[in-house]
């Protein structure tokens, strides 16, 4: 036991945790099942590595800040017009990530927006990548707020540093020349460096309207739509297709 200890601590000191905790039950697996030297330290390893990957997923989860957990397998596909099997997939693969597209969804609330969205940054938090969600409110509150409080400052510095942005209810409200200015300004870092998802009930039409200036707003749009794919959601809104009744189907005959 003095020995397992010894290597345990020795482990610690080489930063294997996981795999210093480990240690006793894979010694006596692999004393159990015979197993060579090389089955043994690889399973070591192994184990090690799997559990820093799963630390670094919970890790990457917990800063994206996503406002719930809506995975592409519940996302239903044949509840839309707007996009076939193949451009699902085609989406879910993130191909477009490593090239620096942008996502555009467009739509009346409640027509599945947000629930993509969210599990596109799910499946590319799955495979590594960096993900940060904010709706446009909060974000413009963080923007303007980033001389002021670290809180802003942290949260701005963790977006631009993130590989996948995911902005929802963009233009849902006017900006005043200020915010615009802002927007733009991190629009601009985040070009040629992350993707971007939008989603927004209003048309790239109406942007130029909500944010003031037009000079800003063509800038945002070039930058925006440079790379980017737009799905636009016609559909009728997904809570209003299951919405719970107060009259059953025979009273609202009568």
């Amino acid at each position: 036991m003095r020995q397992i200890q010894k290597l345990q601590d020795a482990l610690v000191s080489l930063r294997l945790s996981e795999a210093s905790k480990e240690l006793p039950a894979i010694l006596a697996k692999a004393e159990k099942d015979q197993v060579s030297y090389l089955s043994f330290l690889n399973n070591l390893v192994e184990y090690e590595r799997n559990k820093r990957d799963e630390k670094n997923m919970e890790k990457r989860l917990k800063l994206a800040s996503f406002p719930c957990i809506a995975p592409l397998d519940d996302f239903n596909l044949e509840e839309q017009e707007s996009m076939s099997q193949k451009e699902f997939n085609q989406l879910k693969e993130l191909a477009w990530v490593e090239q620096l597209f942008n996502l555009i969804l467009l739509g009346p609330p409640g027509v599945g927006k947000t629930h993509l969205a969210v599990g596109l940054g799910l499946e590319a938090i799955q495979k590594g990548y960096k993900v940060s969600f904010i709706s446009m409110g909060e974000l413009v509150h963080t923007l303007k707020t980033l001389d002021i409080t670290r809180k802003s400052q942290t949260r701005i510095k963790r977006i631009k540093d993130s590989h996948l942005v995911i902005i929802d209810d963009l233009m849902y409200a006017a900006m005043d020349p200020r915010e615009a200015n802002l927007f733009f300004q991190l629009v601009n870092d985040l070009y040629n460096h992350s993707s971007i998802i939008l989603t927004s009930n209003r048309s790239p039409k109406e942007w130029t309207e909500l944010l003031g200036d037009v000079g800003v707003a063509t800038a945002i749009l070039d930058r925006l739509i440079h790379r980017a794919e737009i799905v636009s959601f016609n559909e009728d809104s997904h809570r209003m297709r299951n919405r719970q009744r107060i009259f059953n189907e025979e009273s609202v005959q009568k």
